[in-house]
């Protein structure tokens, strides 16, 4: 092992200055000149952009990051539209991917049938009759992944990361998050009425008059709001060690008698001797609720809950009738076209039979070695880093820099495709395409109870715009999707590159040294690897960016939740660190040859602000603020650079500028 690492840190020495500066064909533009740099960067650079871009009718947003994944669906669409015309061999991939989108694509049957699919569904739901049937029917649709009050599933053994365990986690509630349900705001409730509103559409396209399908909905919401008491907060969620309560099924079937484990996990076919039992308040407060809570009225909540499941899969009514809640809570103008909601259908259902098909097409081998290049580059610098870390011991430094060697890293496309062999897909029942995907789904991840982790395994589809950071496998994984422009442009020069992707990818390898990686070993296992004093001064340096973040604000006076959205925030103080000093190994990095007028530390700083470039509607903003860990793209790029003094030289930012930080007041973690 450890002359691998030599071996490893050696073959790191040989590619780390790059000398690969590209065409430096990628112009720079757009810049507004009259603003300071260092008021607003975002701004700066991307304020032309924002004031003369328009959203999509279709879209809550635009731009880059997540907003890159509509022009991605329409190359998707592309593919499926031309294969959804060939004639391709039954079994094959194509024929699959094709008939699948056809079917979809085929809304003259589709609204024809209107909810004849889940009659059947809600036949085996009106048949309930005492709390065994209940389970039962609970149990069994778990295995179409129609989690309802159970939800089940298959993850490395968080103390034992080579080995697979089942897991069970909180669910149950129809709002977004959990503390929707107990805020009072003006647009709060907006989200709640519409909500309610349709629930009752539900209940009404479904055979209810009007006034029992509004008293239906008042009811789920009740049952909802009751469950809601018992989940955990977005900023609970983030303590990965109480997350971690694995249990004896023996123990859980005396702690949970009204749930009956041992019938439950028979039905779903899990053979297995104890569960991680993630949010254990959330099953003791189910195990009473399904007493205190009439069956009838159990009944009602598992109807629409079910109907919710498969309101998209249904005529145009429950399709209609979903969007009406959608837009309250996006902002989204209009519905998106069949085309593109068919390519996300795909990608989620089939998403690596549609990938394979993507990076034929659109991805580049060249795109690969050189990002392998960049990673390296930056695993590097990041260790460089970590040996000049003043708030550090060495014993904690050596262990770090072992974690950061043993990283995984996974570009492109994986290397092996999922067996979609047991889909079976038709092309005139997308309704039956969707639940056979669903339960094929639910048997590739039950197959894995018990066995050895597949650390080959992805996490996400191919053609997505996103990278992610696993810390159970220790790897970081960047799908082709996101090696585009802005992100990543092979024609570049290497500020640009490592301004955009390198960001990106020191953000990613951060991510096994934030908040939460860092209670990880090298190995993936929740085990502690740090002394007592280095993670003293580690935590007091993450509640400095909870403090910090929590004074930004968007849409006047919506504040960010630092606590929820540290580790993201962690993440791009540090990825940008990173990613600046690995830029100066190169050989741009090491000169001053100006650019577009821009020297090569402005266009890497500038490349920054670009990959962030995005604007929402200010309903999807809110919904932004309350869920996503990540902060909105303004301060992805303004609060980073208030902490990194590279770009204070770089644009000459003085004290007075809004965005100037005391040397003293400025973060540094890694």
């Amino acid at each position: 092992m450890k002359n691998s690492l030599m071996l490893f840190i050696a073959f790191l020495a040989l590619t780390a200055c790059s000398k690969h500066q590209g065409k430096k064909n990628v112009a720079i533009t757009g810049i507004d000149s009259t603003l300071r740099p260092g008021d607003d960067f975002f701004r700066y650079v991307n304020g032309k952009w924002y004031d003369s871009v328009s959203i999509p009718a279709s879209q809550a947003g635009v731009g880059a990051y997540m907003f890159m994944n509509f022009p991605q669906r329409m190359k998707l669409q592309g593919i499926l539209d031309s294969i959804s015309k060939s004639n391709n061999p039954k079994g094959s991939i194509a024929q699959k991917v094709g008939d699948f989108y056809a079917s979809g694509m085929d809304t003259v049957t589709i609204n024809k049938r209107g909810y004849e699919p889940i009659k059947p569904l809600l036949a085996k739901i009106e048949a309930i009759n005492d709390l065994p049937s209940l389970m039962d029917f609970v149990s069994n649709e778990v295995k179409a992944e129609n989690y309802s009050i159970i939800a089940f599933g298959v993850s490395p053994d968080q103390k034992n990361s080579s080995m697979n365990i089942a897991e069970i986690y909180q669910t149950g509630v129809g709002l977004p998050d959990r503390d929707y349900y107990f805020k009072s705001d003006s647009s709060t409730v907006a989200i709640q009425k519409a909500y309610k509103k349709y629930l009752a559409s539900l209940f009404q396209l479904t055979g209810s008059n009007a006034d029992e399908a509004k008293k239906n909905a008042d009811l789920v919401y009740s049952i909802d709001k009751q469950i809601a008491v018992s989940h955990k907060t977005k900023v609970e969620l983030r303590d990965v060690q109480a997350n971690y309560n694995k249990i004896a099924v023996t123990n859980l079937v005396k702690r949970h008698p009204n749930i009956d484990w041992t019938t439950f996990l028979k039905n779903v076919g899990a053979k297995t001797d104890s569960i991680n039992v993630c949010q254990p308040a959330y099953y003791d407060a189910l195990n009473k609720l399904l007493k205190t809570i009439p069956i009838n009225n159990w009944k009602i909540y598992l109807k629409a809950n079910s109907i919710e499941r498969y309101a998209e899969y249904l005529s145009k009514p429950f399709a209609d009738a979903s969007f009406e809640y959608t837009k309250v809570l996006s902002g989204q103008a209009v519905q998106k076209s069949r085309g593109e909601k068919m390519a996300n259908v795909i990608d989620n259902y089939l998403g690596e039979a549609l990938g394979e098909l993507y990076v034929k097409k659109y991805f580049s081998e060249d795109a690969k070695k050189r990002m392998l290049t960049l990673v390296n580059n930056l695993q590097k610098a990041y260790a460089n880093r970590i040996d000049k870390l003043e708030w550090m011991s060495p014993v904690t430094k050596q262990k770090a820099k072992e974690k950061l060697f043993a990283i995984t890293k996974k570009i492109g496309y994986p290397d092996k495709w999922r067996d979609y062999s047991k889909v079976q897909i038709a092309r005139n029942t997308y309704f039956e395409n969707v639940v056979s995907a669903s339960k094929a789904a639910y048997q590739f991840q039950l197959a894995k109870v018990g066995k050895a982790v597949d650390r080959s395994e992805w996490y996400t589809t191919v053609p997505t715009v996103t990278a992610y950071n696993n810390p159970t496998a220790n790897e970081i994984v960047f799908p082709a999707g996101i090696l585009q422009p802005p992100y990543f442009d092979n024609n570049a020069d290497d500020a640009l590159n490592y301004g955009g992707i390198g960001m990106v990818i020191g953000h990613e390898i951060t991510h096994t040294f934030d908040d939460q990686g860092a209670q990880y070993d090298k190995d993936g296992n929740l085990k502690d690897w740090w002394t007592k004093e280095d993670y003293a001064q580690f935590k007091s340096r993450i509640q400095q960016v909870i403090d910090l973040y929590s004074t930004y604000t968007v849409l006047n006076d919506l504040h960010i939740n630092g606590a929820m959205t540290v580790g993201e925030n962690t993440a791009d103080i540090a990825g940008i660190a990173v990613a600046y000093d690995a830029f100066k190994m190169t050989q741009q990095g090491k000169g001053n040859e100006k650019i577009d007028g821009f020297t090569p530390d402005q266009r890497f700083f500038i490349s920054i602000a670009k990959i962030w470039r995005v604007k929402m509607k200010d309903e999807f903003l809110r919904l932004w603020i309350n869920n996503n860990p990540h902060s909105p793209p303004n301060w992805r790029v303004n609060g980073p650079l208030m902490n990194t003094t590279p770009f204070y030289d770089a644009f000459n930012v003085k004290p007075g500028d809004k965005m100037f930080l005391p040397k003293k007041d400025r973060i540094t973690i890694w």
